[in-house]
């Protein structure tokens, strides 16, 4: 037999990024394992993709392309050739064009693949060369991004090896072992060096469990702890003056908002005792390094952009950055040499474009926008939104519409598939090739191809050549090779690549970014802070420009953007739902539901698979606490109804202290259920986004839960 090991990389939005070792055997991949060489992966892999064969290999694949013959939604489809379904997809997108014109369609995708060439933005070029409606995609730190730059700009901050030499560590709305698990070694070995390791979350996860100190939080309140421990911090003169002096601006102001953001405030907001607060600053601002890690929850409320603003400024203000180990760590994305333009070009978009965030898909469907041209097509790839967006009834009325033309390129018949008039099918990471960045280390990662596609399935690169071809497209940028594409994709003269060639990457599988090593890099020890002022910005400079989204994720366009006004200092802005902003909604509906990442699932993908369903539970599950449960007369196992005046789902109750009084917890990521009412955990997600980068509500939600006989058990 023939056997062999190919070197590839994990195509998930996970910041880990690993490293993947693939045995294949007479051309048939038979196991994937975590590459031990890699500093990172350290040869392991987590409960996703550990069997990751299983996916490439379940008889559920969709290998050919298929036509819907029943009612939209039905399931009932039959198998045709490729060239009748590019054909099809032309002839509809060309009568919709001079019908309505090309607004009226609509591109949908994500992160259902990380890869620079095949990921978020490879459908960008045809769509902008279109005019087609924009789709702005801020479902995952785009709020944060926001802020993130308006504060300390595009820095990869603090370098997640480095958190081996931190003393006081702070993984803020960040359940590291479930969704970021390849770090935990490097915290781990902090703490057995003497680090204290703090966890601010709801709920005790498998993280907080092994923290130092828990310390619960009322959802959406988080910008109200950090601007509490700011202000004790400039009261107690725990300040380091110097950094400040040199290497920030606007420190006056900010002291002065902070005045009144006090410990009691704080309390009350939070639910954290005073004593607490006061002594987590105190302890921040005299241990360092200090360093924060934040989590992509902690901008999902009303107020997640001042939020990450404020926490932000606190390794500023003490000086933090000076150190090894001490800062900020965000997203280290930023460190990689990406040619953006060349993957979206922009330059290809009319003057004027019509922009949809994501969010809105059902609202848009349903005419509820009043978009003119509505959407008539509707092109889906990278994403499931049907169990992942709001609104979901609208979505379900929307994609029901007999005048949507729908094509979905999926692995899967997933929710939102089974409403496609086409369906394609696309590869799996094993069967393409790609290039990596991550946004959780430093490391450039290659995918080899493993395996041939299985039947006929092709990478998302190669759809959209065959797209451009049948739409009359002729440039040959749109047809460039995935070799000549990822040969593009980076700069390689940038400085940070100097040294790395791309058949090394290719061959090692992959390289670390030519940077300072994680022993020695303070990357702001000298301020040098990718501001317009160079300096960190309690006081933001950019802020008169008004709200806005950060090109990446809306195709290049930086048109059309929100431009409403930003206050240029941190503040705390409340929730929408709960008891103190909303008490009226609140005697309904007393509970915050929060619906962080699944340890087995990531988003919707694996929610189909037999062994992370397993991993996750066969059924979805929220948690609640013992005096919420015992109010409602519900005991564990018990089935339960979820609910708000935007929808419901059906799960089974777990009781567990882990929860706050007054919080219940549904990990999403599961599909609809064919013998469940409801729908998923996001059909009570209200539609409103948070103040900065349009970024959804996901963790701003009240609903009620009661005893119920869930249907079809």
């Amino acid at each position: 037999m023939a056997r062999t090991t190919v070197i590839g990389a994990c195509p998930h939005d996970c910041p880990d990024t690993c490293s993947i070792l693939t045995t294949v055997e007479d051309g048939k991949a038979i196991a994937v394992r975590g590459n031990p060489d890699h500093p990172f992966t350290r040869g392991r892999l987590c409960v996703k993709v550990n069997n990751y064969e299983e996916r490439v290999y379940s008889d559920k694949r969709i290998l050919h392309p298929l036509k819907r013959v029943g009612p939209k939604g039905s399931r009932q489809f039959q198998r045709i050739s490729w060239d009748e379904a590019i054909e099809t997809i032309a002839s509809r997108w060309k009568s919709v064009i001079a019908e309505h014109g090309a607004q009226a369609i609509l591109p949908y995708s994500y992160l259902g693949t990380q890869g620079i060439i095949n990921g978020l933005n490879v459908g960008d070029p045809l769509f902008n060369k279109l005019g087609a409606t924009v789709l702005e995609r801020t479902f995952c730190d785009s709020a944060s991004c926001t802020a993130y730059m308006m504060t300390i700009g595009h820095t990869p901050g603090v370098d997640p090896e480095s958190f081996v030499h931190s003393k006081y560590i702070i993984l803020w709305a960040c359940n590291t072992l479930s969704t970021n698990s390849h770090h935990w070694p490097f915290i781990e070995q902090a703490k057995k060096a003497g680090a204290k390791l703090v966890v601010i979350d709801p709920v005790k996860t498998r993280t907080a469990r092994l923290a130092d100190w828990h310390i619960p939080i009322r959802p959406g309140t988080d910008a109200a702890l950090a601007l509490a421990m700011i202000h004790v911090i400039i009261k107690e003169n725990l300040v380091d003056r110097d950094y400040v002096d040199k290497h920030t601006v606007g420190y006056d102001e900010l002291a002065e908002r902070v005045s009144s953001y006090t410990p009691e405030f704080a309390s009350q907001e939070t639910g954290i005792p005073v004593d607490d607060i006061v002594r987590l600053a105190r302890e921040f601002a005299t241990t360092p390094p200090a360093v924060v890690r934040i989590g992509v929850a902690v901008e999902r409320h009303a107020g997640g952009g001042q939020t990450v603003r404020a926490i932000a400024c606190l390794p500023g203000l003490i000086g933090a950055w000076k150190h090894v180990g001490g800062g900020l760590l965000q997203l280290p994305i930023w460190a990689f040499p990406v040619r953006w333009d060349v993957l979206m070009r922009p330059d290809l978009q009319p003057e004027k474009m019509r922009v949809l965030n994501s969010w809105r898909l059902g609202a848009a469907l349903t005419g509820e926008l009043g978009f003119d041209p509505p959407i008539k097509a509707l092109f889906v790839y990278n994403a499931n939104p049907m169990a992942m967006v709001t609104e979901q009834g609208k979505l379900e009325k929307g994609l029901e519409r007999e005048d949507l033309f729908t094509v979905v390129s999926e692995h899967f018949l997933t929710d939102t598939a089974k409403y496609a008039d086409i369906v394609l099918p696309a590869t799996t990471q094993l069967e393409q090739k790609d290039i990596m960045f991550s946004w959780g280390h430093l490391y450039l990662s290659y995918n080899n191809q493993a395996i041939e596609p299985l039947g006929e399935a092709v990478p998302n690169t190669e759809l959209f050549r065959r797209l451009a071809r049948a739409m009359g497209i002729t440039d040959p940028a749109f047809f460039r090779t995935d070799d000549e594409m990822i040969e593009g994709s980076l700069d390689w003269s940038n400085p940070v690549l100097e040294g790395i060639t791309l058949d090394d990457v290719k061959a090692k599988g992959y390289a670390r970014l030519n940077m300072p090593a994680p022993g020695d890099w303070a990357p702001h020890r000298e301020g040098n802070f990718p501001t317009a002022s160079g300096k960190c910005e309690f006081k933001s400079t950019i802020a008169g420009g008004g709200n806005f989204v950060v090109p990446l994720f809306r195709q290049g366009y930086n048109g059309d953007q929100d431009g409403t006004a930003v206050d240029p200092l941190p503040h705390y802005i409340p929730p929408n739902e709960n008891a103190r902003t909303a008490p009226a909604l609140a005697t309904r509906y007393p509970l915050s539901l929060i619906s962080p990442k699944s340890h087995a699932f990531l988003n919707s993908n694996y929610g189909n698979l037999p062994a992370q369903i397993a991993q996750a539970g066969e059924e979805q599950a929220v948690l609640l606490n013992p005096h919420d449960a015992a109010q409602r007369g519900i005991v564990a196992g018990a089935p339960i109804r979820v609910f708000n005046d935007r929808g419901s789902f059906e799960a089974f109750a777990t009781v567990s202290s882990d929860i706050m009084p007054g919080v219940v917890v549904a990990p999403s990521g599961y599909w609809q259920r064919s013998n469940r009412k409801g729908a998923t955990v996001h059909a009570l997600t209200p539609p409103a986004f948070a103040d900065l980068g349009r970024a959804p509500t996901f963790s701003d939600i009240l609903v009620q839960v009661s005893g119920t006989q869930v249907s079809g058990a």
